[in-house]
């Protein structure tokens, strides 16, 4: 990727380590006078020292007393992260003695860096295309393997290299239209048409793919959720509890207890699911618990997956009539060290116990398995896009559908496929930051830690 330098050259710095008391502090420093704000602020003259070389020094105040001791390294541009003169300082992890470090070298020159500058400054300077800089986040903020496994994929390259792939042969593709347009007395190729077809209904099946692990990406960062619901009583905060592996809901035999929506989070064999406990469905006894019914229904409404809870030991009751909604729906017959009642034999249903924990291994196979997130599902090159890539492919496919009705439509000029192959060709390069946008990379970045 070439670099876009269209930053001001300033020098910034900033922790780089989580805020709080440990053993270490890392503290960065990235531009033009990284290396000569360390020298002033250090007892050690940093021009001198060789790259990627550890040196112990000591940070020393404007009167010479030392304020910390610690080791000094120096990687000098465009062989660092950023691609600028970069300085670390690893010293001591107090948090008193870190905020004194950082603050003797901005006084020394350096500007206090903002959220995600670092990594900013890498993809500004072609170190990091734009999908790997989102890497870095996600997998600073991957919870579970799956995810992680995915923000490492995409820290690699993957998508990026999928995309430009992609953009290349699509830009390709273009050229030769636009010279069978401009030069049709040359006879460019007899078979133009349908070469140009065929190539273009390849990028599409590849933008198609890449769409395809939407769901997949918003699963991994923002986890399926799982709402619990049934009639009072039947044990959907036991189950949660027994999910979580610790008390986290009020369980009793009086019904209605649960009046409001409970929310964690758990990691199901490398699956983030947000279980949602909800109030039990029946007649409101007082308008609390109406509300309570209310929050339900749209809880269930804007779910991933619906596990309807009832009781094993007592009669099937009639079915009940709740919200219409896409999610998978999977019901769980609680209860089951009490004995199961005759109407729900010939029911399908996954039985447990809360209270023995019988079943919750065939619970977490079926819920895997409803959702296609089972390992194997995910593959070895898995790509989970995000919100962001997603909108982008998505015009993109429709730019290409266009241009394949108009490339089938031997009436139409060929230029008019051309302007929206170019549509597509922009919206393929906004994945990896080939369209500049500086509002687009404000909001990217945003998102970032200080020091990141």
């Amino acid at each position: 990727m070439d670099p876009l330098p269209q930053y001001p050259p300033s020098t910034i710095a900033a922790i780089a380590t989580p805020p709080g008391t440990g053993a270490l502090s890392l503290i960065r420093l990235s531009g033009p006078d990284a290396v000569a704000i360390a020298g002033r602020a250090t007892n050690v003259d940093a021009s001198s020292l060789l790259p990627r070389t550890a040196r112990h020094c000591r940070i020393t105040d404007e009167d010479g007393r030392t304020l910390d001791d610690g080791i000094l390294t120096v990687f000098r541009g465009p062989r660092s992260h950023t691609g600028e003169d970069c300085v670390e300082f690893t010293g001591h992890g107090g948090i008193l003695v870190t905020r004194e470090v950082l603050g003797r070298f901005l006084a020394c020159g350096a500007d206090p860096a903002g959220p995600g500058e670092f990594t900013r400054r890498a993809f500004l300077n072609g170190k990091l295309d734009l999908t790997q800089a989102e890497g870095v986040m996600d997998l600073i903020s991957a919870q579970t393997r799956l995810s992680l496994r995915a923000a490492r994929g995409q820290l690699e390259g993957r998508l990026g290299q999928r995309t430009t792939a992609a953009r290349d042969s699509l830009l390709e593709t273009l050229a030769h239209l636009e010279a069978w347009i401009d030069f049709p007395e040359e006879d460019i190729d007899p078979q133009t048409g349908l070469l140009l077809r065929t190539r273009v209904h390849h990028v599409l099946t590849e933008v198609e793919s890449m769409l395809a692990t939407a769901d997949q990406g918003r699963i991994l960062r923002e986890g399926v959720r799982t709402v619990i619901f049934g009639e009072p009583n039947v044990g959907k905060s036991s189950l949660l509890n027994r999910l979580l592996g610790f008390e986290r809901a009020i369980v009793s035999d009086i019904a209605g207890t649960t009046r409001d929506t409970i929310e964690e989070t758990i990691n199901l064999n490398g699956i983030p699911l947000r279980l949602v406990d909800t109030a039990g469905v029946r007649e409101a006894a007082d308008l609390v618990e109406a509300e309570g019914i209310q929050r339900t229904v749209r809880q269930i409404e804007s779910a991933d997956l619906l596990l309807e809870i009832a009781d094993a030991s007592k009669p099937r009751p009639a079915e009940a009539v709740f919200p219409a909604s896409a999610a998978k729906h999977l019901l769980v017959l609680n209860k089951a060290d009490l004995g199961e009642h005759p109407s729900w034999s010939t029911v399908s249903a996954i039985r447990l116990s809360c209270a023995s924990g019988e079943g919750f291994d065939a619970l977490s196979a079926q819920i895997r398995n409803s959702l296609h997130l089972a390992e194997v599902d995910w593959g070895d090159h898995a790509v989970a896009i995000n919100a962001r890539h997603q909108a982008s492919l998505e015009r993109a496919r429709t730019a290409l559908k266009a241009a394949l009705a108009l490339l089938d439509d031997t009436s139409t000029d060929p230029e008019l496929a051309a302007i929206d192959l170019r549509e597509a060709l922009d919206s393929l390069g906004e994945i990896p930051g080939r369209v500049d946008s500086e509002d687009l990379l404000g909001v990217i970045f945003s998102r970032f830690c200080i020091g990141k």
